[in-house]
């Protein structure tokens, strides 16, 4: 556990889930920045007693520590395990985690906010996204301040502000972090948010060719099926019978439901820690499966409500970054709860980049693993729960 220390207090904070190997911190300078404007603007600390909602607190840093002192806010953010995270350190702090609300990105909103603050995400089209749907709960009063690391900042991400929200500035940078200062402009003329998209699959990657795909914003390559996923569905085995199979890290859905579609008689569950791609998998398969064809959608943490020995096969094609940072933490948690939710001689097929070295992994988690294909960039790798 490390310590964030700000005027605010001391806080003992973590990740989700909480390993003492985990090298990296539950907050960055960006969230001190902010906390510290937070309290003296230059004019005095800003006024927190109307409904402070938090957009995208990565590990519930912010929520914390505001709730610490009595502020109570709304957090919003598509990440499950941001939410876990944020009860247990609430819980930590000595915060009733019952008096903060834990909001999704798929919930509505609160219909007023008057004070506005953005962690400023990854994918700039989750930013539009939320910006579009938050804008109508601000008035000419909010106060709305975005916050995040120099390089997460660009002039596309001011423009969003001021086209949705209103006239935009930024701070000096501190600690390699930056504030966004917006004043909303109740006048704006907005169009319409874009999202979700739909695009059409290619030919040539079996049952799912030339079908449509939904993503609702945030989701990894929204607007073309991504190379490896591509390299997966040319593999794609075809389970007989009733099997139990599960799409791990769904996405958008596209080889949960590529599963489906090549096995009739299978039930396919789509799991992902994110609330926009469940719901994006679920439109997904929803658009393609037939209406009489049932699936199960997870918002949730891997493989970790799924009963032991209950699965038949597991795919997956993991993510090797928590947020900006390069990890196969979640690679290696993945897993292993597949191993432990697969009945034995159950499979999970994996694809990743080559580089990766997920074989030795597989290999000391599973005692196995085979070279099911491989091209240039790719490599597919089978492991059986013995």
């Amino acid at each position: 556990m490390n310590r964030l220390t700000t005027s605010w207090g001391d806080y003992g904070l973590t990740r989700f889930p909480e390993d003492r190997r985990d090298p990296f911190r539950a907050w960055d300078a960006s969230d001190e920045y902010l906390l510290k404007h937070l309290r003296d603007t230059g004019a005095g600390p800003v006024d927190l007693s109307g409904t402070v909602v938090v957009v995208g607190d990565r590990w519930g840093a912010l929520t914390t520590v505001l709730a610490a002192h009595g502020h109570d806010p709304v957090q919003i953010t598509d990440s499950f395990l941001a939410q876990q995270a944020t009860r247990a350190n609430l819980a930590r702090s000595g915060s009733d985690p019952d008096a903060v609300r834990l909001l999704s990105t798929r919930d509505a909103p609160p219909a007023r906010i008057d004070v506005l603050l953005v962690r400023v995400p990854k994918s700039l089209a989750l930013l539009e996204d939320q910006l579009h749907r938050l804008a109508p709960a601000v008035h000419e009063g909010t106060v709305v301040v975005g916050t995040g690391m120099v390089k997460e900042i660009h002039t596309s991400t001011l423009r969003l502000f001021e086209r949705i929200v209103g006239p935009t500035r930024t701070s000096l940078a501190e600690k390699k972090a930056r504030l966004i200062h917006c004043t909303p402009d109740p006048g704006i003329a907005r169009t319409p948010s874009p999202w979700p998209v739909t695009y059409a699959l290619p030919d040539g990657i079996g049952p799912v060719s030339g079908r449509t795909v939904t993503n609702h914003a945030g989701i990894f390559c929204a607007e073309r099926l991504d190379i490896g996923t591509r390299f997966l569905l040319e593999h794609l085995p075809r389970p007989a019978g009733a099997a139990r199979i599960v799409d791990l890290g769904c996405g958008n859905g596209v080889v949960g439901t590529a599963a489906a579609l090549a096995a009739p008689g299978a039930r396919v569950s789509f799991v992902d820690e994110s609330y926009q791609a469940v719901a994006s998998a679920e439109a997904t398969f929803a658009a393609n499966a037939g209406p009489d064809r049932e699936a199960d959608f997870v918002v949730g943490d891997g493989m970790a409500g799924t009963p032991p020995g209950s699965v038949d096969l597991v795919l997956n094609n993991p993510p090797f970054h928590s947020h900006l940072a390069t990890t196969d933490a979640t690679a290696r948690r993945m897993f292993t709860g597949a191993r432990d939710a697969l009945r034995p001689g159950g499979e999970l097929l994996v694809v990743g980049n080559r580089h990766l070295g997920y074989h030795v992994q597989l290999r000391r988690i599973f005692g196995n693993c085979e070279l099911v294909g491989s091209n240039t960039k790719f490599v597919l790798l089978r492991a059986v729960r013995r």
